[in-house]
Protein backbone atom coordinates (compact mmCIF):
# COMPACT_ATOMS: atom_id res chain seq x y z
CA UNK A 1 0.00 0.00 0.00
CA UNK A 2 3.34 2.23 0.83
CA UNK A 3 4.52 1.46 -2.14
CA UNK A 4 1.69 2.28 -4.12
CA UNK A 5 1.49 5.82 -2.94
CA UNK A 6 4.57 6.40 -3.04
CA UNK A 7 4.85 5.66 -6.69
CA UNK A 8 1.71 7.78 -6.90
CA UNK A 9 3.23 10.48 -5.39
CA UNK A 10 6.55 10.32 -7.40
CA UNK A 11 4.07 10.40 -10.62
CA UNK A 12 2.52 13.43 -9.60
CA UNK A 13 5.76 15.30 -8.89
CA UNK A 14 7.40 14.58 -12.25
CA UNK A 15 4.45 15.41 -13.97
CA UNK A 16 4.09 18.84 -11.62
CA UNK A 17 7.48 19.71 -12.57
CA UNK A 18 6.48 19.25 -16.41
CA UNK A 19 3.40 21.64 -15.97
CA UNK A 20 5.56 23.96 -14.24
CA UNK A 21 8.19 24.03 -17.29
CA UNK A 22 5.58 24.18 -20.47
CA UNK A 23 3.41 26.69 -19.24
CA UNK A 24 6.18 28.67 -18.60
CA UNK A 25 7.31 28.28 -21.85
CA UNK A 26 4.26 28.91 -23.41
CA UNK A 27 3.40 32.32 -21.21
CA UNK A 28 6.83 33.45 -22.65
CA UNK A 29 6.56 32.47 -26.06
CA UNK A 30 3.13 34.01 -26.62
CA UNK A 31 4.35 37.13 -24.78
CA UNK A 32 7.69 38.86 -24.46
CA UNK A 33 8.39 40.75 -21.43
CA UNK A 34 8.40 43.71 -23.68
CA UNK A 35 4.44 42.93 -24.46
CA UNK A 36 3.90 42.84 -21.05
CA UNK A 37 5.42 46.33 -20.24
CA UNK A 38 2.91 47.50 -23.22
CA UNK A 39 -0.48 45.81 -22.24
CA UNK A 40 0.38 46.99 -18.49
CA UNK A 41 1.44 50.40 -19.42
CA UNK A 42 -1.60 50.86 -21.95
CA UNK A 43 -0.88 51.14 -25.87
CA UNK A 44 1.48 50.66 -28.76
CA UNK A 45 2.98 54.06 -28.19
CA UNK A 46 4.80 53.64 -25.34
CA UNK A 47 8.63 54.68 -25.38
CA UNK A 48 10.70 52.13 -24.92
CA UNK A 49 12.75 53.74 -21.79
CA UNK A 50 9.67 53.30 -19.96
CA UNK A 51 8.95 49.75 -21.29
CA UNK A 52 12.68 48.68 -19.74
CA UNK A 53 11.88 50.80 -16.77
CA UNK A 54 8.58 48.22 -16.03
CA UNK A 55 10.53 45.57 -16.94
CA UNK A 56 13.51 46.49 -14.04
CA UNK A 57 10.98 47.33 -11.37
CA UNK A 58 9.34 43.55 -11.94
CA UNK A 59 12.74 41.57 -12.81
CA UNK A 60 11.97 40.95 -16.34
CA UNK A 61 14.95 42.48 -16.88
CA UNK A 62 16.90 39.11 -16.83
CA UNK A 63 17.33 36.11 -19.49
CA UNK A 64 14.70 33.69 -19.68
CA UNK A 65 16.94 30.72 -18.83
CA UNK A 66 20.99 31.33 -18.81
CA UNK A 67 22.15 34.67 -18.35
CA UNK A 68 25.59 34.42 -19.60
CA UNK A 69 26.89 37.83 -18.47
CA UNK A 70 26.88 35.89 -15.02
CA UNK A 71 29.51 33.71 -13.35
CA UNK A 72 28.62 31.08 -11.35
CA UNK A 73 25.67 29.35 -9.97
CA UNK A 74 24.12 33.21 -10.79
CA UNK A 75 24.54 31.97 -14.68
CA UNK A 76 20.97 29.75 -13.60
CA UNK A 77 20.17 31.79 -10.60
CA UNK A 78 19.80 35.48 -11.67
CA UNK A 79 17.24 34.30 -14.17
CA UNK A 80 12.86 35.03 -15.15
CA UNK A 81 12.65 31.07 -14.94
CA UNK A 82 14.37 30.66 -11.40
CA UNK A 83 12.73 33.76 -10.04
CA UNK A 84 9.49 33.17 -11.19
CA UNK A 85 8.89 29.43 -11.94
CA UNK A 86 11.35 27.93 -9.12
CA UNK A 87 9.24 29.64 -5.93
CA UNK A 88 6.20 27.87 -7.51
CA UNK A 89 7.05 24.87 -6.63
CA UNK A 90 7.66 25.09 -3.24
CA UNK A 91 3.96 27.16 -3.67
CA UNK A 92 5.29 30.73 -3.16
CA UNK A 93 3.73 32.80 -5.63
CA UNK A 94 5.33 35.94 -5.32
CA UNK A 95 3.52 39.09 -6.61
CA UNK A 96 1.49 39.93 -9.45
CA UNK A 97 2.41 42.61 -11.98
CA UNK A 98 0.67 45.21 -10.22
CA UNK A 99 2.82 44.46 -6.70
CA UNK A 100 0.20 43.05 -4.93
CA UNK A 101 0.89 39.81 -2.98
CA UNK A 102 -0.85 36.69 -4.71
CA UNK A 103 -0.57 34.06 -1.87
CA UNK A 104 -3.03 36.46 0.18
CA UNK A 105 -5.17 36.97 -2.52
CA UNK A 106 -5.69 33.04 -2.77
CA UNK A 107 -6.52 32.86 0.76
CA UNK A 108 -8.32 35.27 1.38
CA UNK A 109 -10.10 34.24 -1.95
CA UNK A 110 -10.52 30.98 -1.13
CA UNK A 111 -13.34 31.18 0.98
CA UNK A 112 -15.88 32.86 -0.85
CA UNK A 113 -14.87 29.88 -3.58
CA UNK A 114 -15.47 27.18 -1.09
CA UNK A 115 -19.16 28.61 0.15
CA UNK A 116 -20.10 28.29 -3.75
CA UNK A 117 -18.44 24.74 -4.66
CA UNK A 118 -19.06 23.06 -1.66
CA UNK A 119 -22.84 22.66 -1.21
CA UNK A 120 -22.85 22.83 -4.67
CA UNK A 121 -20.96 19.88 -5.58
CA UNK A 122 -22.43 18.18 -2.55
CA UNK A 123 -25.89 18.87 -3.23
CA UNK A 124 -25.45 18.52 -6.94
CA UNK A 125 -23.98 14.45 -6.14
CA UNK A 126 -27.02 13.77 -4.20
CA UNK A 127 -29.79 15.64 -6.50
CA UNK A 128 -27.78 13.44 -9.74
CA UNK A 129 -27.47 9.93 -7.89
CA UNK A 130 -30.70 10.27 -6.50
CA UNK A 131 -32.53 10.61 -9.78
CA UNK A 132 -30.70 8.77 -11.46
CA UNK A 133 -31.53 5.45 -8.70
CA UNK A 134 -34.97 6.86 -9.87
CA UNK A 135 -34.83 6.46 -13.25
CA UNK A 136 -33.42 2.72 -13.08
CA UNK A 137 -35.71 2.06 -10.34
CA UNK A 138 -38.77 2.81 -12.83
CA UNK A 139 -36.84 1.53 -16.20
CA UNK A 140 -38.56 0.76 -19.29
CA UNK A 141 -41.56 2.79 -18.04
CA UNK A 142 -42.65 6.38 -18.99
CA UNK A 143 -40.60 7.80 -16.36
CA UNK A 144 -37.62 6.49 -17.10
CA UNK A 145 -38.08 7.91 -20.98
CA UNK A 146 -39.95 11.16 -19.66
CA UNK A 147 -36.49 11.07 -17.33
CA UNK A 148 -34.16 10.62 -20.16
CA UNK A 149 -35.41 13.15 -22.47
CA UNK A 150 -35.45 15.29 -19.88
CA UNK A 151 -31.53 14.76 -18.89
CA UNK A 152 -31.02 15.43 -22.67
CA UNK A 153 -32.75 18.91 -22.92
CA UNK A 154 -30.89 19.90 -19.62
CA UNK A 155 -27.75 18.75 -21.43
CA UNK A 156 -28.42 20.86 -24.72
CA UNK A 157 -28.96 24.32 -22.74
CA UNK A 158 -25.70 25.99 -22.18
CA UNK A 159 -24.64 27.10 -18.37
CA UNK A 160 -24.65 30.83 -19.19
CA UNK A 161 -28.60 30.24 -19.94
CA UNK A 162 -29.19 28.71 -16.84
CA UNK A 163 -27.23 31.91 -14.79
CA UNK A 164 -29.25 34.38 -17.11
CA UNK A 165 -32.63 32.54 -16.79
CA UNK A 166 -31.83 32.23 -13.15
CA UNK A 167 -31.59 35.68 -12.64
CA UNK A 168 -34.39 37.18 -14.79
CA UNK A 169 -36.37 35.10 -13.10
CA UNK A 170 -35.72 34.67 -9.55
CA UNK A 171 -33.61 37.68 -9.18
CA UNK A 172 -35.74 40.47 -11.23
CA UNK A 173 -39.60 39.15 -11.55
CA UNK A 174 -39.69 37.28 -8.00
CA UNK A 175 -37.14 39.39 -6.31
CA UNK A 176 -36.10 36.36 -4.18
CA UNK A 177 -32.90 36.91 -4.14
CA UNK A 178 -30.15 39.49 -5.45
CA UNK A 179 -28.41 39.61 -8.68
CA UNK A 180 -24.96 39.30 -7.57
CA UNK A 181 -22.51 40.16 -4.47
CA UNK A 182 -21.43 38.51 -1.59
CA UNK A 183 -20.90 39.32 1.91
CA UNK A 184 -19.22 37.35 4.94
CA UNK A 185 -20.63 35.69 7.57
CA UNK A 186 -24.55 33.77 7.45
CA UNK A 187 -26.15 36.79 5.45
CA UNK A 188 -24.15 35.34 1.98
CA UNK A 189 -26.54 32.86 2.16
CA UNK A 190 -28.99 34.67 0.29
CA UNK A 191 -26.11 35.55 -2.22
CA UNK A 192 -25.10 32.12 -2.86
CA UNK A 193 -28.96 30.27 -3.15
CA UNK A 194 -28.77 30.89 -6.69
CA UNK A 195 -25.32 30.37 -7.97
CA UNK A 196 -25.75 27.25 -5.90
CA UNK A 197 -29.31 26.08 -7.69
CA UNK A 198 -27.89 27.05 -11.33
CA UNK A 199 -24.65 24.92 -10.38
CA UNK A 200 -27.08 22.16 -9.30
CA UNK A 201 -29.01 22.01 -12.36
CA UNK A 202 -26.62 22.51 -14.77
CA UNK A 203 -24.51 19.49 -13.72
CA UNK A 204 -28.02 17.53 -13.49
CA UNK A 205 -28.44 16.31 -16.97
CA UNK A 206 -24.79 14.78 -17.87
CA UNK A 207 -24.21 13.33 -14.40
CA UNK A 208 -27.90 11.68 -14.02
CA UNK A 209 -27.29 9.67 -17.06
CA UNK A 210 -23.93 8.63 -17.03
CA UNK A 211 -25.09 7.62 -13.10
CA UNK A 212 -28.23 5.90 -14.97
CA UNK A 213 -25.92 3.81 -16.81
CA UNK A 214 -23.76 2.50 -14.58
CA UNK A 215 -26.73 1.60 -12.59
CA UNK A 216 -28.29 -0.20 -15.66
CA UNK A 217 -25.17 -1.78 -16.51
CA UNK A 218 -24.81 -3.36 -12.97
CA UNK A 219 -28.27 -4.29 -12.96
CA UNK A 220 -27.71 -7.17 -15.57
CA UNK A 221 -25.17 -8.64 -14.06
CA UNK A 222 -25.62 -12.26 -12.52
CA UNK A 223 -25.42 -11.21 -8.62
CA UNK A 224 -28.54 -8.94 -9.26
CA UNK A 225 -30.70 -11.33 -11.13
CA UNK A 226 -29.31 -13.95 -7.77
CA UNK A 227 -30.83 -11.60 -5.63
CA UNK A 228 -34.21 -11.28 -7.35
CA UNK A 229 -34.02 -15.07 -7.35
CA UNK A 230 -34.02 -15.07 -3.76
CA UNK A 231 -36.85 -12.88 -3.50
CA UNK A 232 -35.40 -9.52 -2.50
CA UNK A 233 -37.53 -6.66 -3.18
CA UNK A 234 -36.55 -4.32 -5.74
CA UNK A 235 -36.08 -1.61 -3.41
CA UNK A 236 -33.37 -3.65 -1.60
CA UNK A 237 -31.80 -4.76 -4.64
CA UNK A 238 -30.95 -1.18 -6.06
CA UNK A 239 -29.81 0.07 -2.39
CA UNK A 240 -27.73 -2.46 -1.19
CA UNK A 241 -26.47 -4.34 -3.93
CA UNK A 242 -26.66 -2.08 -7.31
CA UNK A 243 -25.19 1.13 -5.40
CA UNK A 244 -22.71 -0.25 -3.34
CA UNK A 245 -21.01 -1.90 -6.72
CA UNK A 246 -21.17 1.27 -8.92
CA UNK A 247 -19.22 3.19 -6.28
CA UNK A 248 -15.98 2.60 -8.03
CA UNK A 249 -16.79 4.57 -10.58
CA UNK A 250 -18.76 7.07 -8.93
CA UNK A 251 -15.68 7.66 -6.33
CA UNK A 252 -13.48 8.74 -9.49
CA UNK A 253 -15.30 11.89 -10.44
CA UNK A 254 -15.98 12.71 -6.81
CA UNK A 255 -12.84 12.35 -4.89
CA UNK A 256 -10.80 13.69 -7.91
CA UNK A 257 -13.06 16.72 -7.65
CA UNK A 258 -12.71 17.60 -4.11
CA UNK A 259 -9.53 19.03 -4.31
CA UNK A 260 -10.78 21.50 -7.38
CA UNK A 261 -13.42 22.86 -4.70
CA UNK A 262 -10.57 25.47 -3.91
CA UNK A 263 -10.42 26.52 -7.46
CA UNK A 264 -13.83 27.76 -7.48
CA UNK A 265 -16.42 28.59 -10.47
CA UNK A 266 -14.87 30.82 -13.36
CA UNK A 267 -18.54 31.72 -14.71
CA UNK A 268 -20.83 31.54 -11.34
CA UNK A 269 -18.29 33.48 -9.54
CA UNK A 270 -17.81 36.03 -12.49
CA UNK A 271 -21.28 36.34 -13.15
CA UNK A 272 -22.75 36.61 -9.70
CA UNK A 273 -20.06 38.88 -8.25
CA UNK A 274 -18.03 36.46 -5.76
CA UNK A 275 -14.92 37.34 -5.09
CA UNK A 276 -13.40 33.93 -5.20
CA UNK A 277 -10.45 32.15 -7.34
CA UNK A 278 -12.42 32.23 -10.34
CA UNK A 279 -13.21 35.56 -10.54
CA UNK A 280 -9.64 35.89 -9.35
CA UNK A 281 -8.36 33.89 -12.54
CA UNK A 282 -10.78 36.16 -14.50
CA UNK A 283 -9.80 39.43 -13.96
CA UNK A 284 -6.52 38.33 -14.27
CA UNK A 285 -6.67 36.92 -17.68
CA UNK A 286 -8.31 40.17 -18.96
CA UNK A 287 -5.96 42.59 -16.89
CA UNK A 288 -3.49 40.59 -18.66
CA UNK A 289 -1.59 39.85 -15.57
CA UNK A 290 0.12 36.73 -16.24
CA UNK A 291 1.84 36.02 -13.11
CA UNK A 292 -1.55 35.56 -11.78
CA UNK A 293 -2.74 33.51 -14.15
CA UNK A 294 0.55 31.06 -14.30
CA UNK A 295 0.05 30.93 -10.41
CA UNK A 296 -3.24 30.11 -11.09
CA UNK A 297 -2.77 26.84 -13.50
CA UNK A 298 -0.42 25.74 -11.37
CA UNK A 299 -2.04 25.82 -8.29
CA UNK A 300 -5.20 24.25 -10.63
CA UNK A 301 -2.72 21.45 -11.88
CA UNK A 302 -1.41 21.05 -8.44
CA UNK A 303 -4.46 20.59 -6.84
CA UNK A 304 -5.66 17.83 -10.20
CA UNK A 305 -2.66 15.89 -9.27
CA UNK A 306 -3.96 15.69 -5.57
CA UNK A 307 -7.52 14.60 -6.72
CA UNK A 308 -6.48 11.46 -9.05
CA UNK A 309 -3.96 10.87 -5.88
CA UNK A 310 -6.86 10.07 -3.53
CA UNK A 311 -9.13 8.81 -6.83
CA UNK A 312 -6.38 6.31 -6.76
CA UNK A 313 -5.65 5.43 -2.89
CA UNK A 314 -9.42 5.68 -2.71
CA UNK A 315 -9.50 2.49 -5.41
CA UNK A 316 -7.56 0.20 -3.10
CA UNK A 317 -9.75 1.18 -0.11
CA UNK A 318 -13.23 0.52 -2.33
CA UNK A 319 -11.67 -2.75 -4.56
CA UNK A 320 -8.48 -3.76 -2.71
CA UNK A 321 -7.67 -5.97 -6.35
CA UNK A 322 -6.58 -2.55 -7.59
CA UNK A 323 -3.31 -2.46 -5.58
CA UNK A 324 -1.82 -5.94 -7.18
CA UNK A 325 -2.62 -4.82 -10.07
Amino acid sequence: MIRYIVRRLLYGVLILLGVNLLTFVLFFAVNTPDDMARLSIGGQRVSQEAIEQWKIERGYDKPLFINTQADGSARWTDTIFFTRSVPLLRFDFGFSDEGRDIGHEIVTRMGPSLALAIPTFILGLFASVSFALLLVFFRHTRLDFAGVVFCVVLLSISALFYIIAGQWLFAKVLRWVPYSGYVEGWNSLRFLVLPVLVGIVSRLGGESRFYRTLFLEEAGKDYVRTARAKGMSERVVLFRHILRNAMLPILTGTVSAIPLLFMGSLISESFFGIPGLGSYTIDAINAQDFSIVRAMVFLGSSLYIVGLILADISYTVADPRVRFE
